[in-house]
């Protein structure tokens, strides 16, 4: 009976011992603090626990060999044990998981096990007689238990049929039996010699029991030791797995080894790529390659990695079915002792729908530069606040306008204005815009230099989720050739009404004019009276007058164009002005004529063009009275530009409206018909006239021709 319960001690204090190595091993695996003291911790209590089990079973065997019981021996073998599970642990210390340290453990706990038991058999015997085959089937029998609880506890990454939570307590239950097979097959089969008898009983009972005492205490010790920690730690547990929890339900989670092959994924992972977890372990990331990125984006990706530091960025993936997903990845590697990444842990964010928006905004706004772009080339933009105040202008509007943008920005379009419209016009235009409706219409603008240029301006007002204008978008286009052209045919629309009427006027008045002329002739050459003679000439002169203005309409219902001619254009210039060089120096007005090349030629009739220049100049003479200046501007480009700008008194719109019509005039003497005269000669040269003009900041006469070919 006494030896039944030493042997059921035993087994207890043994599996005990290697359940709280195994436990407090764990932690050391884990990485938690203390780690070195956790070490010794497991360490002494395997190899504590090996030796129990030796002693005890040598009592099960003969309860009177404590008799002869050296304790300087039985200490050495307690502490070959120890040092036996401590090489075998230290060899378990390997972050790289490689499965060969699985063996060398085993080795080094057998002979722990073995060399505990041989050595306390010399603590009890002067010598030892013992069966090498039944050594070696120990040796076996040891080595292979220890292997499997090892692997099963250590390395084993799928789970088996056995509960998790059960894993440890069923290794070392493994390790317990045997390791009882062992013991009692090698005390079957070696036999102490010399050992004594002689010994009470209850000095043997007292160092049974002592020694019972004291294991039961240290065990006790490191069983409480490995609950503390253990219960110490629950909370973190908690903690880590509630995290790991939260990381797998929002997070895909992969851990690779050093070669990148896939060794744990989680439920996310399996998710998102539409594989099984069988389909992604043993695998590399090339399973869920979509190829859309090219090999030296993962070249650099696996340089930064092997080198130890964390990569980020964003991958493009395909899952099974061929869908495409994008991931925002953190890889972390793990470094162990010599700082080489032994695995790699990699921390993925689905991305897919956050990318789509983000092409599709990318689309968008390379869509809105591709609009801002063609606007900025053909139309005149300019952003204001809600003031008015300009806050964006483009190139054009700049090159346009002649001022810079930071000329332009902070100042109201009041910058650019020509005073041509009354403030009526405006007032409608922000009495429009401000309530948050479009405006159009065509504005006449003045640049730097003060010349103008008239836009077709759109505005369009902003508005804010309350209703109310916050910015205002003004889009222009420069219509000044526009509105050349629709002056030079309203001119020509008037020309040729007035043609027609003086096809007819003319064929009506000249006869009967004639007729009246000399029958008034005659009749004054028989008059004597001097007051009579008078009103003859009074009257000839009017018939005279009349008679000239039927031939200014003469020419404009059928114009005399003698047959064009290359001529040089400045030479004809300089001539009118040498014909009114009298009538410029009585007026004291000055003339600049302006040209870059002297030798610019021209297809005209040179009469006709004398006339035209004459009318111009006179007429600009007249306009500034004295003292006042006339430019003359010649440049040859795509076609031949001049330029004819005087300092005189200027018009209004109204009158440059009718200018060019028939007896219309701002001189205090004249009919009007001799602008309309020019215009036709100009017309009929294939050429155009724009005039501009202020009230008291002058005339300016513009006109080109065709370029000779």
């Amino acid at each position: 009976m006494y030896n039944s319960i030493l042997f059921i001690v035993s087994i207890l204090l043994l599996f005990v011992a290697c359940y709280t190595s195994f436990d407090l091993f764990q932690l050391v695996r884990s990485g938690e603090k203390n780690s070195r003291f956790l070490f010794l911790a497991s360490t002494f209590s395997m190899g504590f626990g090996f030796w129990i089990m030796s002693f005890l079973g040598m009592m099960v065997n003969n309860i009177y060999a404590t008799a002869s019981y050296e304790v300087p021996i039985t200490v050495l073998s307690m502490l070959i044990g120890i040092c036996f599970s401590g090489m075998a642990f230290y060899a378990l210390l390997d972050k790289e998981h490689n499965k060969h340290r699985i063996y060398i453990a085993a080795f080094f706990f057998t002979l722990s096990m073995l060399s505990v038991f041989i050595i306390g058999l010399y603590s009890i015997g002067s010598s030892i007689r013992y069966n090498l085959l039944a050594l070696i089937i120990s040796f076996l029998l040891l080595f292979i238990g220890f292997s499997y609880s090892i692997w099963r506890s250590f390395y084993q990454t799928k789970l088996g049929r056995i509960p998790a939570k059960w894993i440890s307590a069923f290794c070392c239950a493994v390790i317990t039996i045997v390791t009882i097979i062992s013991q009692l097959l090698l005390i079957s089969h070696t036999t102490p010699i010399g050992w004594s008898n002689i010994s009470s009983d209850y000095y043997n009972s007292f160092i049974v029991y002592t020694v019972l005492f004291i294991s039961i205490l240290i065990l006790g010790g490191l069983i409480g030791t490995s609950s503390l920690i253990t219960e110490t730690l629950s909370v973190g547990d908690i903690n880590v797995r509630d995290m790991q929890q939260a990381l797998d339900e929002s997070s895909i989670v992969v851990f690779t080894d050093n070669n990148g092959i896939i060794t744990y994924v989680n439920d996310k992972f399996l998710e998102i790529s539409k594989y099984n977890r069988d389909e992604l372990i043993g695998q590399t990331h090339r399973i869920v390659n979509s190829g859309y990125h090219p090999p030296e984006f993962f070249k650099e990706l696996w340089r930064t990695i092997g080198k130890g530091d964390i990569w980020k960025g964003e991958i493009l993936n395909k899952a099974k079915d061929g869908s495409l997903y994008w991931v925002d990845t953190v890889i972390v590697p793990f470094l162990n002792k010599k700082g080489i990444p032994y695995q790699y842990v990699s921390i993925r964010r689905d991305i897919t729908e956050q990318k789509n928006l983000q092409l599709q905004l990318e689309e968008k706004i390379q869509e809105v530069i591709d609009i801002k772009f063609a606007l900025d080339q053909s139309s005149i933009i300019a952003f204001t606040d809600k003031r008015g105040k300009i806050t964006s202008v483009n190139e054009k509007f700049c090159f346009i306008s002649g001022y810079t943008r930071e000329e332009l920005i902070g100042k109201d379009h009041r910058i650019v204005n020509s005073d041509y419209h009354p403030k009526e016009f405006f007032q409608h235009l922000w009495k429009t815009i401000a309530n948050g409706e479009v405006w159009k219409g065509e504005i006449r603008n003045k640049t730097k230099t003060g010349t103008f240029y008239w836009v077709d301006t759109t505005i369009i007002p902003f508005i804010d989720k309350n209703n109310q204008v916050y910015q205002y978008l003004a889009i222009r286009n420069d219509i000044t050739e526009k509105k050349k052209t629709e002056e030079i045919l309203h001119r020509q629309d008037k020309l040729a009404a007035v043609g027609q009427l003086a096809a007819g006027v003319a064929h009506e008045i000249r006869n009967p004019l004639t007729s009246i002329k000399g029958y008034a002739e005659f009749l004054s050459l028989d008059e004597k009276d001097q007051s009579r003679q008078e009103l003859f000439d009074i009257i000839l002169d009017e018939i005279e007058r009349v008679n000239s203005i039927v031939e200014e309409f003469m020419l404009l219902s059928k114009p005399t164009i003698a047959a064009l001619e290359k001529k040089e254009l400045i030479p004809i210039i300089e001539n009118v002005l040498s014909v009114l060089d009298y009538q410029l120096r009585k007026s004291k007005c000055k003339v600049e004529l302006a040209f870059i090349e002297k030798h610019i030629e021209i297809e005209c009739d040179e009469n006709k063009l004398k006339q035209v220049f004459l009318n111009f100049i006179k007429n600009a003479i007249e306009a500034i009275g004295s003292g006042g200046t006339i430019r003359i501007d010649v440049k040859k480009e795509k076609e031949i530009k001049i330029t004819i700008q005087d300092t005189g008194i200027g018009m209004d719109k109204e009158q440059l409206k009718k200018l060019g019509e028939p007896f219309f005039t701002t001189k205090k003497t004249g009919n009007g018909l001799g602008l309309m005269v020019s215009f036709k000669i100009i017309e009929n040269l294939n050429g155009k006239v724009y005039i501009e003009s202020e009230p008291n900041k002058g005339t300016t006469f513009h006109l080109s021709f065709p370029v000779v070919v």
